[in-house]
């Protein structure tokens, strides 16, 4: 018998205690679907706050990383704070504490476990907001060359001229040194070379000036500059520099190979030659077998 009234009591138990959340629902109904309505039109507002943004920033002529990033992070902000109103309607505010504290301590161990990913994606803001590093430039970096395409939170990627791809972690791009061929318009071309020993120095060094002056024009203080570095096996050797447009490697290439066809042609008219490497063989040979049989 008092089994049988301890389980009607706890059926009468549940059922009170359902009947409090019910009655609870029920007065607690237009706060939470204020705080619905409240929810979406601020996801709406999110929505248009980040167009606008980014229309701003296209005007300005931000790079397209930068527009990314700040429209996303403007979303993000306009949701979270969506949110914690929407908690607020609800008289949760025991709870919006405990979801402020949690996430605290849930940010902390992220943090911990992505130490990384995290390091990443900062240093891709650092990136997407500096100047030096922009879509479009060719830039050599970590032992690749290639131009850039696309900078996000975590890594950016290249093209190289073998129409490869590379993926590059941000935080090597901030750590490492990198070349930016697109940033600077011009850039100075060097190009080595040598003559025989028997060539007139002075005549190489005024022909050699004189050519490629006569096919790369050069700009205010710019000028061509030749400099002898040395006695090499075969030949002396030389520098030569000089100033030309460059925005990517395949720029750099172009010059030297428009200067050594021009460089070739002037030196072949005038007799100067531009000598290789001389290998002399020994064939003697004091080997046993081929003496006389009286010096064995």
């Amino acid at each position: 018998m008092d089994e049988k009234f301890n389980i009607q009591k706890s059926i009468g138990g549940i059922w009170d205690k359902m009947d409090g959340w019910l009655d609870s629902i029920i007065l607690n109904l237009p706060n939470f679907v204020l705080a619905i309505v409240v929810f979406i039109i601020f996801l709406i507002i999110a929505k248009y706050v980040s167009r606008l943004i980014n229309r701003l920033l296209l005007r300005k002529g931000s790079q397209d990383s930068i527009r990314q990033i700040t429209t996303k992070v403007a979303r993000i902000v306009v949701i979270a704070i969506g949110f914690f109103v929407a908690l607020g309607l609800l008289n949760l505010d025991k709870v919006l504490t405990s979801v402020l504290a949690g996430a605290g301590v849930l940010g902390l161990a992220i943090g911990l476990a992505l130490q990384g990913t995290l390091t990443n994606t900062f240093s891709g803001v650092i990136l997407s907001f500096i100047d030096e590093l922009q879509i479009g430039d060719w830039v050599e970096t970590n032992g690749f060359a290639g131009e850039v395409m696309t900078i996000s939170l975590r890594n950016i990627m290249i093209k190289e001229s073998d129409n490869n791809y590379v993926i590059i972690p941000n935080s090597k791009i901030i750590d490492s040194p990198f070349k930016n061929f697109t940033r600077t318009p011009r850039s100075r071309v060097m190009l080595n070379c040598g003559v025989a020993y028997s060539s007139d120095l002075e005549m190489v060094q005024n022909l050699t000036k004189e050519t490629i002056d006569g096919i790369f024009q050069q700009r205010g203080n710019e000028e061509v500059e030749f400099m002898y570095t040395g006695f090499g096996d075969s030949s002396i050797d030389f520098v030569v520099r000089f100033w030309t447009d460059v925005t990517k490697n395949k720029d750099i290439l172009v010059a030297k190979n428009t200067a050594i066809i021009a460089i070739k042609k002037a030196f072949d008219q005038n007799n100067i030659t531009i000598p290789f490497p001389i290998r002399t063989i020994d064939f003697t040979n004091k080997l046993s077998i081929n003496k006389p049989k009286g010096d064995l």
